[in-house]
């Protein structure tokens, strides 16, 4: 039986454009970690190699990527996103082109020409 209050997916759309991605409400409630070695909940980061050292760029960017892509609340960015840092690195991020979308139109600050070629 068919929920008539949900709309099909269009017939070749994949799963990241239609996925919900958590936003906060502004920037400035991100205030998670900016040094040291951080490790991500479980429910976050499922790999083997959970370990996130900050001063590394390409880790930094990596953990950055997870938490966007895998958090399903606010209070989950809030906890590992630090704002100046995510406005610092949001150009060269590889995220799904949705979530981009998303974050941009509720940030316009974050939208930048520069972007990486992912």
């Amino acid at each position: 039986m068919n929920d008539p209050t949900t709309t099909p997916a269009p017939p070749g759309s994949r799963y990241g454009d239609q996925r919900p991605y958590a936003v906060v409400k502004e920037l400035t409630e991100l205030r998670g970690p900016t040094t040291g070695l951080v490790r991500l909940d479980r429910r976050l980061d499922w790999s083997p190699n959970q370990g996130y050292d900050l001063a590394n760029p390409r880790r930094l960017a990596s953990m950055y990527e997870t938490v966007l892509r895998e958090a399903s609340h606010p209070d989950e960015l809030v906890r590992w996103l630090d704002a100046a840092t995510l406005t610092r690195i949001w150009p060269g991020l590889v995220l799904p082109t949705q979530l981009r979308q998303v974050w941009e139109s509720r940030f316009p600050e974050l939208i930048s020409t520069h972007r990486s070629a992912a």
